[in-house]
């Protein structure tokens, strides 16, 4: 029988349920998703109960101004399909018209910098294709908390309260600075303009986001900082579904959404390292730590090389997932000392303002679900009178031209949101994904390791210090977490690695992460210790 290791070494007991299990970084979140679950409705209701709460009481991390991504597993058929809710460049701007400017990269606070926002389109399609609510239905909750108020989280509120500076400089951010000031931990907020906007979303569906009072808002809102967006490219938006991409890593089918985001970088890192034998290695020791970061260089070399839009890019996937090429890459390896000439970094700005949740109903029924603004709140502009920040991620396109990510009209850019599933034999394993910029494949490669090669729970995986190789850089800096033995990182800076220990609040930048495991019917949750979430279930 296939059992979970129930070993506790965590201040964060592992939650078990049988008929429904959400987990989020934000309570009121977690519990929103969960009404709609008792109330009858599956995971894919509940995911986006989730997501539109998370936009309320996260309003630096996400939003409907932002993108998603969703992978979704149906328990009927044994199938996964892949939501691209991601938005593309204005249809009128171009390289060129960027190049007047003088840019050698995308300035990320630029209104250029702005994509069309994907997140309501997929919040429409992911309920039309697999749920069985309106939108109506699962915004209730959100509409609640944006009119009502809520009381704002520790760790959102402590990173709400760092952003003062950036928000005070915004346009049209009043209503989120409540007299002036970002709340502290603790206070009520109230967001008028945002709970206006879900209560026309829920009244009229996505149309009433991409054309319209709000689509106005935000093309004049952007017109007026230089911006190129038009109501043809809001209106024009869909989101597209598409053929996950997935690898076996020992005997797991590790599952991702492809390119344009970065999940394929997950892929690879795991396919490198199934060269050596992780498991027979201490999880904290500096020789499997070594092989574990050094696989994951490779990985974000090839991530920065070949990552983009692939309907107006050739991406190799089949080539770049191979076990033959894994194991080309793993021989660059040394098991005594770091590669000498690392991989030239990318061009890539840093971002990991996000959010993160997971979903699975008592049918077994999964969604992985993930929406963010990329850099927090975004550019810096909320569309006037809507309550909407705008996304920045149009800052990850690359200037190079000939790069498969380079900016064109229509494009897609770089992504870096991606959520994950694990299956067995073609069943649902788990459900599973760690936010957070360029931390994010490299989350999903520790926490799988510690699932898969160590046997561990859900709060186990997510409560292991881990590492964080900087901005997603081939050759950059090496940030470890406090926690990881001194011998350690003694020894790991012996074979040549760069390290800077990160601990206290900081330790944001590992990512929050969510898991649950499906197991004999029965769910096994595990919610991240570094942020304010929790498993909701029953």
């Amino acid at each position: 029988m296939n059992r979970l290791n129930y070993d506790f070494h965590s201040r964060r007991s592992m939650i078990s349920a049988r008929r429904g299990m959400v987990g989020a970084s934000n309570p009121l979140a977690a519990q929103a998703g969960l009404n709609i679950l008792r109330r009858g409705g599956n995971a894919a209701d509940a995911a986006i109960a989730t997501s539109a709460v998370m936009n309320v009481t996260e309003p630096g991390s996400c939003g409907i101004g932002g993108d998603c991504f969703a992978l979704y597993y149906d328990a009927a058929s044994g199938q996964v399909s892949a939501l691209n809710g991601s938005g593309r460049a204005p249809a009128a701007l171009s390289l060129e018209r960027v190049r007047e400017l003088g840019w050698a990269r995308m300035a990320p606070f630029h209104a250029h910098s702005v994509t069309v926002p994907g997140a309501v389109r997929g919040w429409h399609d992911l309920l039309a294709r697999h749920g069985t609510m309106r939108l109506a239905d699962v915004l209730v909750d959100a509409i609640h908390y944006a009119a009502d108020g809520f009381p704002t989280a520790p760790v959102a509120g402590t990173r709400w309260r760092r952003n003062q500076a950036f928000l005070r400089s915004a346009d049209n951010a009043e209503e989120y600075l409540p007299a002036g000031d970002a709340p502290q931990a603790g206070q009520v907020v109230c967001l008028p303009g945002l709970a206006k906007t879900l209560r026309a979303i829920a009244a009229g569906g996505p149309d009433a986001f991409y054309t319209g009072a709000v689509a106005e808002a935000i093309v004049n809102s952007l017109a007026e900082r230089g911006g190129l967006m038009s109501l043809d490219d809001l209106k024009n938006h869909r989101s597209t579904w598409d053929e996950p991409i997935h690898t076996d890593y020992r005997g797991i089918t590790v599952v991702e959404c492809p390119p344009n985001g970065q999940g394929l970088t997950a892929l690879i890192a795991l396919n490198i390292a199934e060269q050596f034998d992780l498991g027979a290695q201490v999880w904290d020791s500096p020789q499997r730590i070594h092989l574990m970061v050094e696989s994951m260089r490779l990985a974000w070399a090839d991530a920065h090389e070949y990552i983009a839009d692939m309907r107006q890019a050739e991406v190799p996937v089949a080539a770049l997932l191979s076990k033959e090429y894994a194991a080309r890459r793993a021989s660059l390896i040394a098991n005594d000392s770091t590669m000498a000439s690392p991989p030239s970094p990318g061009e890539l700005p840093g971002g990991s303002d996000t959010i993160y949740l997971s979903v699975v109903d008592g049918a077994g029924n999964a969604c992985s679900f993930i929406k963010s603004l990329y850099m927090g709140f975004g550019v810096g502009i909320v569309a006037k009178g809507t309550g909407v920040w705008l996304q920045n991620r149009g800052a990850g396109f690359s200037l190079r031209a000939g790069h498969r990510n380079c900016l064109a009209p229509g494009k897609r850019p770089y992504h870096t949101i991606i959520p994950g599933l694990a299956l067995k034999d073609g069943r649902l394993w788990a459900s599973f994904g760690v936010m957070g910029g360029f931390m994010q494949p490299q989350g999903h490669f520790q926490v799988l390791s510690g699932l898969v090669d160590d046997g561990l729970n859900p709060q186990e995986a997510l409560d292991r210090p881990r590492w964080h190789i900087k901005d997603g850089s081939p050759g950059g800096e090496l940030l470890v977490e406090a926690g990881l033995p001194y011998a350690t990182l003694t020894a790991l800076a012996s074979m040549g690695h760069r390290l800077v220990p990160i601990g206290g609040l900081g330790r944001g930048v590992f990512g929050r992460g969510q898991v649950i495991r499906y197991v004999d019917g029965v769910l096994h949750g595990g919610s991240e210790p570094r942020a304010d979430g929790q498993i909701a279930a029953f």
